[in-house]
Parts: C-alpha cells; structure tokens; sequence
C-alpha cells in the first residue's frame, strides 16, 4: 500500500481553496487542479509498504513527540519559480513548530530505516500542476491578484497528524486516514 504522513485541513480553510479554486480554474483549463477534499499538508511521503511495515511505521510515528501549534494558509505562489510555472501552490506557515514536527517524523521513521528526506522541508498546498501547457496565466493571481482572489485562507491549530493511504485512481488520489496521532 501507497503511505503518507500529513496535517489535516479545517473544512472552513477547505471551502475557501475550494472556492479560490473554482475560481482560478477558467483561467488555466489545460492545468490539472487538486480537488480541495484531497488537500493536506505532507510532512513525509513514504510510498509503497507492506502492511507488516505500516504497523512498524504506526509505532515509530508513536514516538514522535510535539506540542499543539497554529498553522496559517496565505499567498500563492509557483514551483519551480514564477517564471517557469509548474506548480501553482498554496502558502502554509506553520512556523519553527510545524518543520520541528515534519523533522521529528522523519527521525522517528529514519530509526526503522526509512531515508530523511533529502531536500530542504517547504510546507505548501498543490493546488493545480501545468497541464500542456506552463501555468503562466496564473501569474498574475501571485503577484497582484484582483479582490476575488483574496489568498487568505485561514489559520488552524494542528493538534493532530495523520497517517494516510493513497489509492489512485482515475480522477485523483483517495486518500484514507489509517492512524491519528495527538500533539501533546
């Protein structure tokens, strides 16, 4: 089975991208956008597993220790860059706390044998990936976006993380919580 370790998202912060989305979606229809129910903040993917694994991952990530936290969903912005959009993303900032936690994964799960991650931690919302086409149309919502594109989307305290399944299939993934684990 296909894992992942993520926040949840308040349904109040995933109505608003819904609506962004909805919104931003005529502007690039070549694009593939996310389905806002499947929105999450990844703090480490980890891939295809047995389930004898995933039991072992369950008790690693029981380790991980942390405190409650806010986490704010702002800006918009690209991957790579503006200037070769390929990735239009939502902002998350969940401070020193939320990559403290996504590090904290990745130490409990290096311990059973699942590699770091090797690029830097950068917390964001997916929110379409080009199509045939780069996502430059969208530029302008980055940079100087018109009132109905406010990218204010919320805020949140995480007292919670998730191990997830994720089963693809045509329309996008589903994603499955399997395990919850409190912040403390």
């Amino acid at each position: 089975m296909r894992i992942f370790i993520a926040l949840d998202i308040p349904e109040e912060i995933r109505t608003r991208l819904s609506e962004y989305i909805d919104r931003a979606r005529p502007l690039a229809t070549d694009a593939r956008w996310a389905r806002a129910e499947g929105l999450h903040v990844t703090l480490k993917f980890i891939g295809e597993v047995t389930d004898a694994r995933v039991q072992e991952i369950k008790t690693a990530l029981a380790s991980v220790k942390a405190t409650p936290f806010a986490v704010r969903f702002d800006g918009v912005g690209f991957f790579p860059n503006a200037n070769a959009p390929r990735v239009f993303w939502a902002g998350v900032d969940g401070g020193n706390e939320l990559s403290r936690l996504a590090s904290a994964v990745d130490a409990a799960l290096e311990k059973i044998g699942i590699a770091r991650e090797a690029k830097p931690y950068h917390p964001h919302l997916t929110l379409a990936r080009a199509g045939g086409r780069p996502l430059r149309a969208l530029q302008t919502l980055a940079s100087n976006p018109p009132p109905q594109f406010s990218s204010k989307f919320g805020e949140m305290t995480a007292h919670e993380f998730f191990l997830y399944l994720s089963q693809t299939q045509k329309g996008g993934s589903r994603y499955t919580k399997l395990e919850r684990f409190v912040l403390e």
